[in-house]
């Protein structure tokens, strides 16, 4: 929303600065986004032409002596056929950036004749379009000021973000109003229009759209005859110039001016085009309107419009049709003003990709109390700028407006924000945002006016006085401290997902966040796909269902991955899944997928990887460890989980389990995914996956408190050292890791087999078997005669246990 500070001005009395505007706007809510001071206009001042001479080398160019009021003429070479001696004009010299032309001006030589500077006309001060001549000022202009200042020209434009709940907020009156209620000044009341109405007005007014009132719920119609139509005056053109909307003529700014000024969009037919009476209807199919904008649209029975005996001129509440537009031409102009179904407006606009300001307010809530006040406004101004005889008022269909009435305890403001308002100051605020307030003492009852239809009940009335009195009164309270960790802080669910997330992590899985919107092909193919599950307004084709699983998302990420170069993928999601419309169908779901070689021991020194020349792919198996350490870390209890065979059939049926709590509880399933599936997903490789449903899991059971033992972590390096051992060939590895590890158990904490190796060199029903012992000291770093000593214990127990010799 842009507006110019005299704009604003026209609705407050005021002395504050544009600063202290500013600040006070984004205090109250209406945050600024922007202010055009309007720099660039400073260096044009008003200068007279004191002498005009023939270009002694060109017939189409004059040589100027310009007075700037410095006391020094300047010489300028211009070709505007108005240049003239005694003209009073706009200067821009060397140095000067002129918008209309982009050009930053220097010392030029034109034919032979050097030019210090330039005459402006308007188009080059993007003031109009006009460039038929350089702009000619009164002769009472002072020469040697700003032109900036002169024309009103230095008038900074401010620009609010406004949020999609406050449409009162679209009109420079209802800003103004909220500046006045925070004691920024006086809100100004403009006298209700008044002028004399002659005549009927001819064309009838009919609302056809069935049981489906509200998609119209008022429409008002005046004709105004024997206007003359032409440019709107200057000082209207600057501000809408200034916001942004190019000037076209007097009956069309009009309405364009009053749908900023007062948040009221309009729209004018040339009466002369119009055929019959209007009707207000659905769209046919296939219907064709040329708007405005030049486009031709498509329309659809979705779509509300006006339309004569001829066909449609109007999209309502959007934009007019090219077909019945006004121009200098129009004498008879029909002006309408109606409300529209914001729902309506808002879904059409989308379909069409048509963003106006009528639809920008309509979508938003137009003030129906305004429909008729708004179009006597826009009769008065038709007639003071383009003459003319107004007929009669017709309105159709409207009801009136039954206001909201709110019970409003004062003490809300207090218990929802913390700050102390008395009754006295929360009853001014509101009346001056226009509330109608009744009653005495503790309880109000509140009367909400009809531009604002945000507000529903107690809570937004503290809302209302908050961003008044001042949102920074509030003070910063901090919570209050527990003495544990999660005491009272988080609920189960909340905890149970962070532990989720926290052990996947660990199991070096990286976390996803994929779309919960799928297709209604992967809906199905993962239990999905029920109509209550489809959305009404997708963003894309392909995002048409709600989720029924976390897989579909997860392996389709893995193959994007995979596609890039990054074919070994571990990655996680703990998020909601969707079985139901409702908020109990909606499951809180952990799962993860693995790619390639993924798998915790994916890669690294494994025996079984350097046997198979790589990485072991991953399996069942690793989908299952999965599942089973979120299972672990959510403190279910694993004596009572059961495991059985097979899945829900997007896995493979023989490389699949169900994981249930006793014979009802299902909490989750894992396993290898079925081919078929990989091939309507459009997925390859090996790929194994799980879900758990958190939201299955019972409540954990109540117990003592008690102190943990806080974890202490060894400040010394650990360090490895490999040892091979042949032994015979029916000796198990396990065997060999048992009798290393009891060697030593405080300093060994970790053993594993990395190579196994079977050849004649060996001798007859032998075979070597390669370990990996991790030390970590703990009281004291180990000296060579302790890793010596811990060496000979390693080989000794492996020698005692299996007969095992060390590899020479």
């Amino acid at each position: 929303m842009k507006f110019t500070l005299s704009w604003l001005k026209d609705h407050l009395e005021t002395d504050a600065s544009l600063e202290e505007i500013c600040a006070r706007l984004t205090m109250v809510g209406l945050e600024v986004e922007d202010v055009d001071d309007k720099a660039a206009f400073k260096p044009f001042v008003i200068a007279k032409v004191v002498s005009a001479e023939q270009h002694p080398n060109a017939d189409k160019l004059k040589v100027l002596m310009v007075d700037t009021g410095n006391g020094q003429p300047v010489q300028v070479v211009c070709g505007a056929p108005n240049a003239r001696k005694g003209l009073i004009g706009a200067f821009a010299a060397p140095g000067t950036y002129v918008p209309g032309i982009a050009v930053t001006l220097s010392v030029g030589n034109i034919r032979g004749v050097e030019s210090r500077g330039m005459m402006c006309s308007e188009k080059e001060l993007e003031i109009s379009d006009d460039h038929t001549g350089i702009i000619d000022l009164p002769e009472d202009a002072p020469v040697g000021t700003s032109y900036a200042a002169y024309a009103g020209l230095d008038d900074p434009v401010i620009e609010i973000n406004l949020t999609p709940n406050r449409p009162d907020c679209t009109s420079v009156h209802g800003i103004a109003r909220d500046l006045a209620a925070s004691g920024l000044g006086t809100l100004k009341n403009q006298p209700a229009p008044s002028f004399v109405v002659a005549g009927e007005t001819p064309v009838k007014v009919r609302l056809d759209l069935g049981e489906d009132k509200h998609l119209c719920p008022g429409f008002a119609l005046r004709l105004v005859r024997g206007v003359k139509n032409g440019p709107s005056p200057a000082w209207m053109r600057q501000r809408l110039a200034a916001i942004g909307l190019r000037p076209i003529n007097a009956l069309v700014d009009i309405t364009n001016y009053l749908t900023f000024d007062q948040g009221r969009p309009l729209h004018v037919f040339d009466a002369a085009k119009v055929t019959g009476n209007l009707t207000v209807r659905r769209a046919k199919d296939g219907e064709r309107v040329l708007a405005l904008d030049t486009r031709e649209y498509a329309l659809s029975p979705a779509h509300v419009v006006i339309a004569d005996e001829n066909g449609i001129e109007s999209i309502g509440g959007i934009m007019g049709g090219e077909h019945s537009g006004c121009d200098e031409g129009t004498t008879d102009v029909l002006i309408e003003s109606a409300l529209w179904d914001p729902m309506n407006i808002a879904k059409t606009g989308r379909t069409l990709g048509i963003i106006t300001d009528a639809r920008y307010r309509f979508e938003r809530g137009a003030d129906p109390e305004y429909m008729v006040p708004g179009l006597e406004r826009a009769t008065e101004l038709v007639l003071e700028l383009c003459g003319g005889t107004a007929a009669k008022l017709d309105v159709v269909g409207y009801e009136g407006h039954a206001p909201k009435v709110v019970d409003f305890p004062i003490s809300e403001v207090k218990r929802l924000t913390g700050l102390e308002v008395s009754t006295e100051e929360g009853v001014s605020i509101l009346t001056k945002l226009g509330f109608g307030v009744e009653g005495a003492g503790e309880r109000l009852r509140v009367t909400v006016p009809s531009w604002r239809p945000d507000v529903d009940g107690k809570a937004d009335l503290v809302e209302e006085v908050m961003r008044i009195h001042g949102v920074d009164n509030i003070v910063a309270v901090p919570l209050p401290s527990h003495n544990a960790v999660n005491g009272k802080i988080l609920t189960t669910m909340q905890i149970r997902t962070r532990q989720a997330k926290r052990a996947l992590a660990s199991r070096g899985m990286l976390e996803a966040v994929t779309w919960s919107f799928i297709s209604e092909e992967q809906a199905k193919l993962f239990g999905g796909g029920q109509p209550a599950l489809k959305l009404a307004n997708p963003i894309a084709a392909d995002m048409s269902d709600m989720r029924p699983s976390l897989l579909p998302g997860l392996l389709t990420a893995a193959q994007r991955n995979a596609d890039k170069g990054h074919g070994d993928v571990a990655i996680f999601e703990v998020s909601g899944t969707y079985e139901g419309d409702t908020p109990e169908a909606q499951r809180r779901v952990a799962g993860g997928v693995r790619r390639g070689t993924a798998s915790l021991n994916g890669a690294g020194r494994l025996w079984s990887n350097a046997a198979k020349g790589g990485g072991k792919p991953v399996d069942v198996f690793d989908a299952k460890a999965d599942a089973i350490a979120v299972l672990e870390a959510c403190g279910v209890p694993m004596g009572n989980v059961q495991f059985e065979a097979g899945g829900p059939a997007w896995y493979h049926p023989g490389r699949s389990g169900t994981i249930k709590l006793g014979p009802k509880i299902v909490l989750g399933s894992f396993g290898e995914f079925h081919p078929k599936t990989l091939d309507a997903l459009d997925v390859s490789g090996a790929l194994c996956g799980f879900e758990i449903y958190i939201d299955a899991m019972p409540e954990p059971k109540k117990k003592a408190t008690r102190t943990k033992p806080a974890l202490e972590l060894s400040p010394f390096q650990a360090v490895k050292r490999d040892f091979a051992f042949v032994v015979d060939k029916t000796v198990e590895a396990a065997a060999i890791l048992r009798a290393a590890s009891s060697a030593d158990r405080k300093l060994v904490t970790g053993v594993n087999v990395f190579d196994v190796f079977e050849g004649a060199a060996l001798g007859e029903g032998k075979k070597s078997v390669a370990i990996e012992v991790t030390i970590q000291p703990v009281e004291r770093t180990l000296t060579d005669e302790d890793f010596e000593g811990l060496t000979a214990k390693i080989i000794a127990n492996v020698a005692k246990s299996t007969g095992g010799v060390l590899r020479a």
